[in-house]
């Protein structure tokens, strides 16, 4: 697909995104981000007419909800 010619200024970012701008957005793979929508960690799209878009600031609210890993060392099997 071509990509359309830029715009909007590159210091605005666009409030609708993608299937694939959002799954960058969130720093995940379209495969992953389909999971994650399935599984409601992230937010449904919104149809306007045959696009399908997401809300950029609820995918900035559902990326919030999800938990923060566990980057310590400690593994529990260990104690």
């Amino acid at each position: 697909m071509p990509k359309r010619p830029a715009i909007l200024p590159p210091t605005l970012a666009p409030r609708g995104l993608s299937r694939t701008e959002a799954a960058a957005y969130i720093g995940v793979s379209p495969t992953l981000f389909d999971h994650l929508v399935r599984d409601r960690r992230m937010p449904p799209p919104k149809r306007i007419n045959a696009r399908t878009i997401w809300d950029r600031k609820k995918l900035d609210r559902a990326f919030e909800l999800i938990p923060d890993g566990d980057l310590s060392d400690h593994n529990p099997w260990d104690d």
